[in-house]
């Protein structure tokens, strides 16, 4: 049993989670005016358009800034796991993303690394982007 926070899908952010789930990055572009929107959202920040589209990305990325965490809170949810990497992930395409960098030990984690994002099924319903060192 997952123990941890969970996402709680809405109806703007389902097809981004629905994505994870099938193994996809999938992120929302605006039809009219093509920026993308990241968290997911029912009105364009740049144009106020309601239009959108939901496409799949590429999943490559950059860290743009981390932290390792030695001291997690709650301790009780996280101690078993640090320490571990809490990072910003500059996308490919779209903007920035807080996720995790796994796969390598925390003190290899540097700016600009390249990384790609990788699925993490934390329980049936919920699959979590995750992100690696890319090659």
């Amino acid at each position: 049993m997952y123990a941890k926070p969970l996402p709680v899908p809405d109806p703007d952010s389902a097809p981004f989670w629905d994505g994870c789930r099938e193994g996809r990055l999938l992120l929302q572009r605006c039809s009219s005016c093509q920026a993308w929107r990241f968290p997911p959202e029912r009105f364009c920040p740049h144009c106020q358009s309601d239009e959108s589209a939901w496409l799949e990305a590429s999943g490559r990325g950059t860290v743009y800034s981390w932290i390792v965490v030695h001291h997690p809170v709650p301790r009780d949810l996280y101690d078993i796991e640090v320490p571990y990497v809490a990072a910003l992930i500059d996308r490919e395409e779209a903007p920035r993303i807080a996720s995790n960098v796994v796969g390598c030990e925390p003190d290899a984690v540097e700016a600009g690394m390249a990384v790609t994002v990788g699925f993490d099924a934390v329980t049936e319903d919920v699959t979590l982007p995750r992100f690696r060192p890319a090659g």
